[in-house]
């Protein structure tokens, strides 16, 4: 019955314990996550707006015009890829640590470039209203490729970030569900957590009473006239005669 009672109250603090985990979810992590998440879906989509508005409209299956590219690097707008490649690379050169430095825009965006010792790589940041990175290589017209890339993953990012935040409100409303479900084993607590509380009182008088018996049975051996203290406490057998005899022969 002890070991049962146990049992449910470390399951009634495990509930307790989730419970005071989702209240804190549902005050503050999930309304903060929300928010969040809502401020990097206006981002994307701002950015989305500046990326068409700075990119060309070319026909499926066409090449944009050469005169359309352009690209500052600083300070110095190109329009020949090749050239635009080869001005990243010296740029590349100089930065050799892991602060962002700018060094020009493309399409709307600021760049910036840094340097991560460890993988020994060059990152290129188009930044707007959010960061859209690129890892840069050796190769001059692969880099321009993969900074485009970058951009025109936004649509991407967009729709993973608003899957997240529909997740954030289904975990949400489960939350608000589950924080107002009671431990389903109250009532057994409860009925065990009485019942060992009669048995331990019953255990305990009945301990009792062992103990009042046995002093009792101490008490009452102390109080019992002891056999030996009689024989010693009796006068000598013919004592009492002897001083009779005595006694009358001192008369006559």
């Amino acid at each position: 019955m002890d070991i049962e009672a146990a049992r449910l109250k470390l399951l009634k603090a495990n509930h307790q314990s989730t419970k005071y985990r989702l209240e804190d979810n549902l005050l503050k992590h999930f309304p903060e996550s929300i928010e969040r998440h809502k401020g990097y879906i206006k981002g994307f989509e701002q950015d989305m707006v500046t990326l068409a508005e700075h990119t060309p409209k070319v026909p499926q299956g066409s090449e944009l015009p050469k005169d359309d590219f352009r690209i500052t690097i600083k300070g110095d707008t190109l329009t020949d890829k090749d050239n635009a490649g080869a001005a990243i690379l010296e740029a590349c050169k100089e930065i050799k640590n892991s602060d962002p430095v700018e060094i020009g825009s493309y399409k709307g965006f600021t760049m910036y470039l840094s340097y991560a010792a460890f993988g020994n790589e060059h990152t290129l940041t188009l930044k707007g209203a959010m960061s859209h990175t690129a890892k840069l290589g050796l190769d001059a017209r692969g880099n321009l490729t993969r900074i485009d890339n970058a951009l025109n993953g936004m649509q991407g990012r967009l729709q993973a970030v608003q899957k997240e935040l529909e997740n954030l409100y289904n975990q949400q409303a489960a939350a608000k569900i589950e924080v107002q479900k009671p431990f389903v084993q109250e009532q057994e607590l409860k009925d065990k957590t009485a019942r060992l509380a009669v048995l331990d009182k019953e255990l305990n008088m009945s301990a009792m009473r062992s103990a009042t018996a046995k002093d009792t049975e101490v008490v009452a051996k102390r109080e019992r006239p002891s056999i030996l203290d009689s024989l010693k406490q009796q006068p000598p057998k013919g004592t009492t005669h002897s001083k009779k005899i005595k006694s009358e022969r001192e008369e006559r």
